[in-house]
């Protein structure tokens, strides 16, 4: 993609994104996952060490602080952040906790049917058999990264499986969107709502895939994950809004424009890199851009959100305060539009 922007405002926006972010009191949990994710991947596309060294810094006293026991689906995003500080210094120490997050996957996580990752954020069994689509990001997408570092077939595997099963639970085959979560026990979508962050999770982790699986069309399972995304986003850029973004639930006019979802479906598609879609991420760099404060605050960015019960439910979610998420992915957008013409 050719794309229409200022290097040195991405590169300065990216230290103030950075620098809020790590100002930040995130623990061990999702949200510090992929906001954390966030600077790590600003730190791959720029070199700048000083990003890298604050998320050591403040990873390092969280361990020492103590982690939480046992882990969740949700905890392990931070099993990202990990992965980068293992690559970039060699520590072992990083590694053992990376591997601890990977037992507790395969091997304590709840799961249903053929083997899918129910989502959890405790130690209870919150959702009984609901899939939900944070679960691409926060556990997909980790087992793939750690599998492919470790040229570990049976983790790869594992990673597309999810992707596999995800997608034909939550996405719609005739509007490609992703609904937020499926419940197994009662075989339908609880509200039905094409959940914009829950479009971001998919889209962008399905397209980080493709780029990091090594010979990614000789596993008849990615070819599947490849044809979900293609339909998505041929959807996705039909519901952007005339400011570049797109809506807390993606096809409804009368649902806010939330920025986390805006970042994440833009960096999938740059991510992707489909020449047809180069409008539609021009529109977006503008659009997040145009949401970030002088202090590095990725602003309008929803808080928490379960499956709600409604379109009302998820319109009522505030979006007046910073979120790990919102920080983490517009730094993960921000950072690919650099690459962008390498």
């Amino acid at each position: 993609m050719k794309l229409n922007y200022d290097r040195a405002q991405i590169e300065e926006t990216l230290d103030r994104v950075v620098a809020r972010t790590l100002q930040m009191d995130l623990t061990w949990d999702w949200p510090c996952g992929v906001a954390y994710y966030g600077v790590c991947e600003a730190y791959e596309r720029t070199g700048k060490r000083e990003y890298l060294d604050m998320v050591r810094e403040r990873v390092d006293e969280l361990i020492a602080l103590g982690l939480p026991q046992p882990w969740t689906v949700n905890t392990c995003a931070m099993g990202h952040c990990l992965l980068t500080l293992y690559q970039a210094t060699g520590e072992e120490r990083y590694l053992e906790l990376i591997k601890s997050k990977v037992a507790y996957l395969e091997h304590e996580a709840l799961r249903f049917g053929d083997g899918v990752l129910q989502h959890t954020v405790s130690a209870d069994n919150d959702f009984p058999e609901q899939a939900w689509a944070d679960t691409l990001f926060m556990a997909a997408f980790f087992l793939l990264r750690v599998g492919v570092l470790e040229k570990d077939e049976s983790l790869i595997d594992d990673a597309l499986t999810q992707w596999n099963w995800h997608t034909n639970y939550l996405q719609d085959a005739q509007k490609g969107f992703f609904y937020h979560g499926y419940n197994n026990c009662t075989r339908d979508h609880m509200s039905g709502i094409f959940w914009g962050r829950a479009n971001a999770w998919a889209a962008y982790t399905m397209a980080k895939a493709g780029t990091i699986l090594p010979q990614w069309y000789l596993y008849p399972k990615y070819m599947d994950v490849a044809g979900s995304l293609d339909e998505q986003l041929s959807a996705l850029k039909m519901v952007q809004t005339e400011n570049g973004l797109w809506r807390t639930i993606v096809d409804d006019p009368e649902s806010y424009e939330e920025v986390s979802a805006s970042a994440g479906i833009a960096a999938a598609m740059l991510v992707h890199g489909n020449p047809l879609h180069t409008k539609y991420v021009d529109r977006a760099i503008g659009g997040v851009l145009a949401h970030i404060d002088p202090s590095g605050k990725v602003c309008n960015v929803s808080g928490g959100t379960a499956v709600m019960k409604d379109a009302d439910g998820y319109r009522g979610i505030t979006k007046r305060w910073p979120q790990g998420w919102g920080q983490g992915l517009a730094l993960a957008f921000l950072a690919e539009v650099l690459g962008a013409d390498r």
